[in-house]
């Protein structure tokens, strides 16, 4: 077992698969505040579905906690904090702060902090760096030090697992940089890409995803524009895919905690230097208002088919921001629905993966447990294999309407789609 004790800070998709890696083989502990999802661990449950009962129990040198007296024996410290942005598109730090001050109460002597979360360029050693010192009494440098290792999770995803995907690091001084990046080769058997500093290692994890978030708005602004033309995007993206280097992109929802989240870590500190990034937020706009435009598609096409429309029911499928995960976390399925009810049709929503009390709290919305009803639309809104089987066709009764956003159904069951 390795001689230096690692402590992850937040146990959520990103630190709880983190945590059970390192901890087949060293001593590690799982640290999170939410006692429930602690109580949750220890007894082998991972709500979040990322990890399998099995594997918690390989992780035989991992322990989980929420007392801080805990950590105080730790010397290496991996901050893997939510970091989302507020109502006003702009980054919300107040996770990543508050798990730095928890870090500043234990952190000794030849510490190491390293950080997993998305930021901004810069945001480790500008905004988390002054907390630590401030709170420990340490200076930075000199008796603590720093990495950056931009996570890389993808929810849901059995395939790509964090063992297996290149992880990007870095170090404040070129001699952590080294012993940042050993660590991690101990468990990423994909390797590893040493970054020229923090600085550079957080700009590529913030690219990532702005570079997705922008692929997906081109093959969005096509389909708004093909839908004028009377034309089928998936047929368009189908011919022009024969390219050997054509990216296959599709429309739809963009939603989550990374690619809808993190171009605007990367367009606060653009302005902040001046600088109005103009292509990416483009991008933003026309994501953000795909669901709109989906609830539109759908009223026109109910209306063509001579239904009502207010006092009409409709059924959505799926609440999740993507295929078969719970995590509902920046869905923009609620955009569709809420738009949707602006009409004043009558929604109800249908996931079996989500987990009714968190969608309860966080959108106000009562999930349906089985849909029998009959409805004036039905809505395809995330592609959950669990979909796949289902009678969908005898939800809308030949006399409503059938949208898939996914492009999941046969095309001879639907009425439109992206």
């Amino acid at each position: 077992m390795q001689s230096k004790k690692i402590a992850v800070i937040g146990l959520g998709y990103v630190g709880l698969p983190l945590a059970v890696e390192f901890g087949k083989s060293r001593e590690v502990i799982g640290f999170d505040i939410n006692i429930k999802r602690i109580d949750e661990l220890k007894n082998g449950h991972d709500r979040t579905d990322e990890v399998e009962p099995e594997e918690l129990k390989e992780a035989e040198f991992l322990s989980y906690a929420s007392d801080l007296d805990k950590l105080r024996d730790t010397q290496i410290y991996i901050v893997t904090v939510p970091t989302p942005i507020d109502n006003f598109k702009t980054p919300d730090l107040g996770p990543l702060r508050s798990a730095s001050k928890t870090v500043g109460q234990v952190l000794k002597q030849g510490d190491i902090v390293i950080y997993e979360s998305t930021v901004f360029p810069g945001c480790t050693e500008e905004e988390c760096v002054p907390v630590l010192e401030k709170i420990s009494g340490l200076k930075y440098n000199v008796d603590f030090f720093c990495g950056y290792s931009p996570e890389r999770i993808n929810p849901g995803d059995k395939v790509h697992r964090l063992p297996n995907i290149k992880k990007v690091t870095s170090g404040s001084t070129p001699e952590i940089a080294d012993e940042v990046d050993d660590l991690y080769k101990t468990i990423i058997t994909a390797g590893t890409h040493k970054a020229a500093s923090i600085k550079v290692a957080e700009a590529a994890k913030v690219i990532e995803n702005s570079q997705r978030d922008l692929n997906i708005a081109f093959v969005n602004e096509l389909s708004l524009i093909f839908d004028k033309m009377g034309i089928d995007t998936l047929d368009v993206l189908e011919a022009a895919g024969t390219k050997w280097n054509f990216l296959p992109f599709r429309p739809g929802l963009v939603g989550g905690h990374c690619i809808s989240v993190d171009p605007y870590y990367l367009t606060y500190k653009a302005e902040s230097l001046g600088h109005h990034p103009q292509v990416i937020l483009s991008g933003r706009r026309i994501n953000d208002n795909m669901g709109p435009y989906v609830a539109s598609s759908v009223v026109k096409l109910m209306n063509q088919k001579g239904n009502m429309i207010k006092g009409a029911r409709a059924l959505v499928m799926g609440i999740t921001f993507k295929e078969n995960c719970p995590d509902i976390r920046n869905s923009r399925v609620i955009d569709v629905i809420r738009e949707l009810k602006e009409f004043g049709i009558e929604v109800d929503v249908y996931d079996p993966y989500a987990d009714t009390v968190e969608v309860k709290q966080e959108y106000g919305i009562e999930l349906t447990e089985s849909p029998v009803d009959t409805y004036h639309a039905v809505v395809l809104a995330v592609s959950h294999e669990a979909f796949r089987d289902m009678d969908i066709k005898s939800l809308a009764n030949g006399t409503g309407i059938i949208y898939d956003i996914k492009s999941f159904l046969p095309r001879d069951m639907v009425d439109g789609r992206l």
